[in-house]
């Protein structure tokens, strides 16, 4: 199978998520990643661009009642970076999510 895009971690904040998850709950995220790696076209209820933001895309996980997401965004084409991942409990993306993601970033591009 060829890769459409490569995934990396940025630093240990995806891990330290990941980690903590349910294990078929972290096999979930794994199929999902599988998915965005895999595929040209990945369907917006898996992966999308967060709206107001300079580059930032979720990845979207929904797990019997509840919604997780974590944060990535792209470097040098098709390589994805994770960072900050979350339980979402309210409609809309609590602000101090996408604020740490954006700092995040920058961390990343400051250091590259």
């Amino acid at each position: 199978m060829a890769f459409k895009r490569q995934i990396i971690y940025y630093k240990d904040h995806y891990l330290n998520y990941y980690t903590g998850l349910p294990l078929k709950l972290q096999e979930k995220f794994d199929w999902i990643l599988k998915l965005i790696s895999a595929n040209q076209y990945v369907p917006g209820q898996y992966f999308k661009h967060i709206t107001g933001t300079d580059g930032l895309f979720e990845i979207r996980v929904d797990f019997g009642s509840d919604a997780y997401r974590v944060f990535s965004f792209f470097d040098e084409g098709n390589l994805v970076i994770l960072i900050n991942g979350f339980m979402k409990k309210t409609e809309k993306t609590p602000k101090k999510y996408i604020l740490l993601a954006e700092k995040l970033k920058k961390e990343y591009f400051d250091e590259k």
